[in-house]
């Protein structure tokens, strides 16, 4: 009974940011939606491989300098019941091996582009983001509480290839059994047009512990974006990790639609 209203007071939450969303008075946006599958396996520092599939259902809307976007996964894990999605070794250790499965933690976000200079090839984004504890803590899904996340990007276009970075900071919502540090986290990204339908780059990202079992978590994200037509675009990545509490390797295929 206590998850069931816990669930419905977070689905009132993203139904309110959508009604928001979509009550701003302007011209029509564009509506997109984006799924696929992500998988990722490493040990975060402990003596057992955890693995993780991740199937997200993301739709995004744009509409002049705002896009808004909310993302709905299906999460399963398999590994030490110690270790939770991107946390890592969370709680106290545990080596009892365990399969769950089910609703992930729902994402909405937010974000103004508060610079768009097309004369300067520069944009600067500013994005808020509230991460729902919709997933079950109880099963080692998620950590069951509602993070905020604030970030700000820059990208700069030169010729037909494109710069980009980020700076960000989360703050961790209370959950009983998780002791959680507020992070600062950053990327650095390249990207490099190869015709007029297909781009690939790099992207290099950086986070601080979270926890006192962690050390900073440090990913390096190969990517190919192609496509395919004027309403569907497809994904594929890989990346890998540097140090205890990254996963060591991993990978996804996304395909977009737009409306």
């Amino acid at each position: 009974m206590l998850r069931s209203t816990k669930f419905l007071k977070h689905a009132k939450s993203v139904g309110l940011i959508l009604l928001l969303s979509i009550s701003l008075p302007s011209e029509a946006g564009t509506l997109s939606l984006t799924s696929g599958v992500d998988y990722s396996t490493g040990k975060y520092g402990g003596l057992t491989q955890t693995s993780v599939t991740y199937i997200p259902i993301t739709g995004k809307y744009e509409k002049g300098d705002w896009l808004y976007k909310l993302t709905v996964p299906y999460v399963s894990v398999t590994g030490p019941a110690n270790t939770t999605p991107n946390i890592g070794l969370a709680v106290y250790p545990n080596k009892n091996i365990r399969t769950d499965a089910g609703l992930g933690d729902i994402v909405a976000s937010t974000s103004y582009s508060i610079v768009n200079s097309s004369s300067k090839n520069i944009a600067v984004d500013l994005m808020g983001k509230i991460k729902f504890g919709t997933a079950d803590k109880y099963k080692g899904l998620g950590s069951g509480a509602t993070d905020y996340t604030a970030e700000v990007t820059v990208y700069k276009i030169l010729a037909k290839s494109s710069v980009f970075g980020s700076l960000g900071y989360k703050v961790f919502g209370k959950s009983q059994g998780y002791m959680l540090n507020n992070a600062i986290f950053a990327s650095l990204g390249l990207s490099q047009k190869f015709g007029a339908l297909t781009s690939a780059g790099v992207i290099y990202d950086y986070r601080e512990p979270v926890t006192i079992w962690s050390d900073p978590q440090e990913m390096w994200t190969l990517y190919m974006n192609k496509k395919i037509n004027i309403k569907w675009t497809a994904q594929t990545y890989l990346f890998s990790g540097v140090g205890k509490s990254s996963p060591d390797v991993g990978g996804g295929a996304m395909l977009t639609q737009k409306f």
